[in-house]
């Protein structure tokens, strides 16, 4: 994910691109369909494959319907592609939309009427579909109405708990704003906890955001450099607000772009993933191990507590370096950069144990963890 450069792979590995997955969850009054809308209207360039269980609340009419493909999948005017559904029809949807000729970038599932968030979850990861991939539970709250959410949805609490994301929504309508996001903070093990209204949330938080010139695959690395090293112009993005310092990424977010020639050491490379903060909500890339597998580089996909690798074999022409992107809310970026920095060794030979603990997130290893979102 994030590299538009496209490898073959060999034995039934990931390919280069696969298509990630966000559930977004949310009682009722959340605002988590405002910021779906919000998401089809502010694409960034992207192409959203929604699935819903009821086009009812969609702005369908605000958009125009370009056509249907199926019973119960619409076409919209900006590219964006809905699909209602019951729980069970879930797979077969998610497996249509990522067809290749759908040229979907990222598919949202919007919880309310489905299912369990926590059940979505384990749908998706449980998914045998090759082209896509667990992107992340979003879990959205009404700042406003938050503790009499709790009395009525004592769950609310868990659903919080397992979240990869939290959208604190409707904030400029509580008296205490700094209560209440302390207190979803609480709540929460290693979420990002975002503020914001009318469900305002920037899209490049959720998946990468296709550039705005026509090209064919997700963001690239150097897009993300080019975004990222101080001299783009400050900008605002429907009234999120912020200085734009990475790019697209604004009031709230915090963006480091990890590039080393010197490879990692998996021990401590683990040993900084075990540890990662609170806030820190993506890492993205990949990473060149050295000597420990000379044949293979390993992508890198953490959302929240979920961890996977993907092992997946060096092409002639790249070049061996390890290139991450992290992502989070309230994240010492220099002090983040420094360990990753600290993970670099240029030990001749393999640690014979030493990728133990990465092969423990690779998936189809013998001693991977049952796939839970809290995997990492």
């Amino acid at each position: 994910m994030g590299n538009s450069s496209a490898h073959e792979t060999d034995g039934g590995r990931r390919p280069q691109q696969q298509i990630p997955v966000v559930v977004l969850a949310g009682f009722l009054g959340s605002g988590k369909t405002t910021l779906l809308n919000h998401l089809l209207h502010r694409s960034a360039g992207s192409r959203i494959g929604a699935i819903v269980n009821d086009f009812g609340a969609i702005e369908i009419d605000a958009l125009a319907v370009a056509g249907a493909l199926g019973d119960s999948t619409v076409s919209l005017g900006n590219g964006c592609l809905c699909c209602a559904v019951d729980a069970g029809e879930l797979d077969v949807y998610l497996g249509k939309l990522a067809a290749p000729e759908t040229g979907v970038d990222v598919i949202v599932i919007e919880a309310s009427g489905l299912a369990e968030p926590q059940e979505l979850v384990r749908m998706v990861l449980a998914s045998e579909h090759p082209g896509i991939v667990y992107g992340g539970l979003v879990e959205v709250v009404d700042a406003a109405e938050f503790d009499d959410t709790r009395a009525r949805h004592p769950e609310i609490d868990r659903h919080l708990a397992i979240a990869d994301l939290v959208v604190v929504n409707k904030l400029d309508r509580t008296a205490d704003p700094e209560r209440v996001l302390a207190l979803v903070g609480s709540l929460t093990d290693r979420a990002a906890v975002v503020p914001a209204t009318y469900g305002r949330v920037d899209p490049e938080f959720l998946f990468d955001c296709r550039p705005s010139e026509e090209r064919i695959g997700q963001l690239s690395f150097d897009d993300l450099h080019d975004h990222g090293d101080g001299h783009g112009d400050d900008h605002d993005t429907d009234g999120l607000g912020g200085s734009g310092h990475t790019g697209h990424l604004h009031t709230g977010y915090d963006s480091l772009s990890f590039v080393s020639d010197v490879p990692l050491d998996p021990r401590r490379l683990m040993r900084f993933l075990d540890s990662r903060p609170e806030g820190l909500y993506r890492i993205k890339g990949h990473v060149d191990l050295g000597p420990n597998d000379l044949r293979n580089r390993y992508t890198m996909h953490a959302v929240g507590r979920f961890l996977r690798f993907y092992p997946e074999p060096w092409a002639p022409a790249d070049e061996r370096r390890t290139q991450l992107v992290l992502i989070g809310s309230g994240i010492d970026t220099e002090a983040l950069g420094t360990e990753l920095k600290g993970c670099e060794s240029d030990a001749p030979h393999a640690d014979e144990h030493g990728m133990w603990g990465v092969l423990r997130y690779v998936q189809g290893s013998e001693d991977e963890p049952d796939p839970e979102p809290c995997g990492g």
